[in-house]
């Protein structure tokens, strides 16, 4: 049967239910009215009645696939009055949630009771910034609402489910920087904010199942005989439109800078760095805050910043508005950021990291980062990371407990080296590791070593941790005897994917431990962990716990976690060169 033929055999099979969608769809699409599709007529557009009830028909229709129904459907009749545009109706559930959102802020002002306290006191302040920073991937997601059509339809469904499912992370990593607190101030916090994220949850409960269905009948540029390009996504590369090559980098191993070259494509003309970093004075900055002050408003091409050889003792914030940062150093181990921040000496996680990544599109190359808290001082963070389509290549993450805090968002990293402890590769980012290697280093005597906690917490968010290609092995230079792990699940819905990748025999038979918190073991049951195609000693999986979590792949359902399928990386990972296999398969590392 050819394409056609199979296209439309998979929309004749699928339900009644599913039809209706793929009408909502395209009504989203092209911004028409889903019961005229649906075969509605407009001959009673002026009969009141009829028309709240197509509006009361419309709500229900999107709010079905939510967790939360009721409220779906109450928050939205009370605002929509008769409109029955799904794309209108969307839009307005984004502007309620953004309203609780602020009216949410509003009312933290009169948390009195966190005076006292440092540890509540420091969570609300990184609980508002949280917040702001929900607030925004709400407002970039009603903004990109308007820019609906069936040429990028795909592209901008999965980028909407990534903002929205950043804005639920920061909403629970809000909640989180109050679990060490001693007075009321969290449960307030958490009824404040209830509300919000259920709307939230709502939101991204809707847009997943239009994306879902996107790809279950390929309504999508192929299907509909247009030539879909990168640029029609609606997104920007991660260089802007400057596809050009930084000629004066040289390459860590190489040393004529053929890897780094890969970065961008081939043009006509070089450029020089935006500005150059020395500790010995021989740039024009001696740090590296400093030179971040030079990136340009809304800036939309790239800013190279190239850090020479040094040990830089501070701490970096690449803020939400410098996007296209570029961060090019001498080697993981030449150029390096360290700090010591952490849990123990009074601050929250989120609050630990040496260097802090906020501003999209940002690429590191041959830099180290650090923690050097050391294991006595529990989470401390070397870098946390919540840059859409970010990339770091040929870097280096060491810490020991909590070192790659990778928060939200689109994340790729490669031929990458991660060292540390406990939970040393967390967050909630979609995050793929290509080609890395992640050593597990000597921890407290009364700890177990896990490799990755990942922080799913809804079941429609797009997150997770797929590790492809890469190797997992002990520090070589130390005594290791804690028991190793792959994975626990820091959040119910969990996700981790190990394939193709190298598994030393220092990881335990069990292969993964539960969540152990307040109200005992947790995350058994509602994550999802799976093994595929791996090798070494510590890859045999005839031990591995017996959870419903745990998730045996096929050679078809795996493709599901291939970067060009998980996260789009082909639309914008390709165009900068770097090293990169779309694919399952990759070269074995």
């Amino acid at each position: 049967m050819g394409e056609d033929g199979q296209s439309k055999r998979r929309i004749a099979i699928i339900g009644v239910s599913t039809i209706f969608l793929v009408a909502m769809v395209v009504a989203v699409a092209v911004g028409v009215n889903y019961f005229n599709l649906n075969g509605g007529s407009n001959d009673d557009a002026h009969d009141d009645k009829s028309q709240i009830a197509s509006s009361v028909k419309a709500v229900k229709t999107l709010c079905k696939p939510t967790d939360y129904q009721k409220e779906c459907e109450k928050s939205l009749r009370a605002e929509a009055g008769n409109t029955t545009d799904p794309r209108e109706l969307i839009k307005i559930a984004f502007k309620i949630t953004i309203k609780k959102m602020g009216n949410g802020l509003k009312k933290t002002d009169f948390m009195h009771e966190v005076e006292n306290d440092p540890r509540s006191k420091m969570a609300l302040e990184t609980c508002k910034q949280l917040m702001n920073l929900s607030i925004d991937e709400f407002k970039r997601s009603l903004e990109r609402m308007g820019k609906f059509d069936l040429n990028n339809l795909d592209n901008i469904l999965n980028s909407l489910r990534v903002w929205l499912s950043g804005a639920i992370t920061y909403q629970e990593t809000c909640l989180d920087g109050f679990k060490n607190t001693t007075n009321k101030a969290g449960n307030k916090m958490k009824n404040l904010l209830k509300s919000t994220m259920h709307m939230s949850s709502n939101a991204l409960a809707i847009i997943s199942e239009l994306a879902d269905t996107v790809v279950k009948v390929n309504v999508t540029t192929k299907d509909i005989g247009h030539r879909q390009l990168v640029e029609d996504s609606g997104d920007e590369h991660v260089f802007g439109q400057h596809k050009v090559i930084p000629s004066w980098v040289e390459d860590e191993e190489d040393g004529v800078g053929v890897g780094v070259r890969r970065l961008l494509h081939e043009s006509a003309y070089k450029i020089k760095p935006n500005v150059v970093v020395a500790k010995d004075g021989s740039g024009k900055y001696k740090s590296i805050n400093q030179a971040l002050k030079k990136v340009p408003e809304k800036n939309q091409k790239p800013f190279v910043i190239y850090i020479k050889e040094g040990v830089y003792h501070e701490y970096v914030e690449v803020a939400k508005k410098m996007t296209h940062v570029v961060f090019v150093g001498d080697g993981s181990k030449k150029t390096r950021i360290t700090g010591n921040k952490n849990f123990v000496d009074g601050l929250n996680t989120y609050r630990t990291a040496s260097v802090a990544v906020e501003g999209d599109y940002f690429v590191a190359v041959n830099i180290g980062f650090e923690n050097s808290a050391g294991p006595e001082k529990h989470q401390a963070v070397a870098i946390r990371v919540q840059a859409d389509k970010s990339i770091f290549y040929k870097c280096s993450m060491d810490g020991y407990q909590d070192t790659l805090y990778a928060h939200a968002m689109r994340q790729f990293y490669r031929d990458c080296t991660i060292s540390g402890t406990v939970d040393f590769v967390f967050g909630d980012a979609v995050a793929v590791f290509q080609n890395c290697t992640f050593v597990v280093r000597k921890a407290l005597e009364n700890q177990q070593c896990i490799v990755t906690a990942q922080g799913r917490k809804e079941r429609h968010q797009p997150s997770g941790t797929v590790i492809q290609g890469s190797s997992i092995v002990s520090n070589h230079t130390e005594n290791l005897d804690n028991k190793a792990y792959l994975a626990r699940p820091w959040k119910n819905h969990s996700r981790t994917i190990f394939m193709n990748t190298y598994i030393e025999a220092l990881i335990q038979p069990e292969g993964y431990m539960p969540w152990q918190g307040q109200n005992g073991l947790s995350g058994m049951d509602n994550c999802f962990y799976a093994e595929y195609n791996n090798t070494g000693p510590g890859s045999n999986k005839s031990k591995r716990v017996k959870w419903r979590g745990i998730i045996t792949l096929t050679s078809e359902s795996v493709s599901r976690y291939s970067p060009y399928k998980f996260f789009h990386g082909d639309d914008w990972i390709k165009v900068t060169r770097i090293p990169y296999y779309s694919a399952v398969t990759a070269p074995k590392h």
